[in-house]
């Protein structure tokens, strides 16, 4: 191999290192903004999964507002009730059939 070509490509192979580690500082940077978001996510998963394992704690704390709050319960259960029926609603539009597109 002549002497130029193996310069130029050891010369092409350290642009191209440089450019990876700009690449991945920037990639560090952009996937900085993600990390309090993720974590939110994290945490309500988190959350859920120790609700399913305790629902002791959120049913008493559902009994414990509808004897302080019967007015207000009743209305967040009618919301609960009607956000549930949009739900289905979304749902079964989702699993109709579509005609194919063209």
């Amino acid at each position: 191999m002549p002497a130029a070509t193996r310069d130029e490509l050891i010369q092409r192979r350290e642009q191209l290192r440089h450019r990876s580690a700009q690449l991945r500082v920037e990639w560090r940077q952009q996937a900085e903004a993600l990390r309090r978001p993720l974590g939110l996510v994290d945490q309500a998963r988190a959350a859920t999964r120790w609700m399913a394992q305790h629902p002791e704690w959120p049913l008493g704390a559902a009994v414990l507002i509808v004897l302080l709050r019967p007015g207000r319960a009743l209305r967040w259960a009618g919301y609960a009730w009607q956000g549930y029926g949009v739900y289905r609603k979304v749902q079964k539009l989702m699993a109709a059939p579509r005609p194919p597109l063209g």
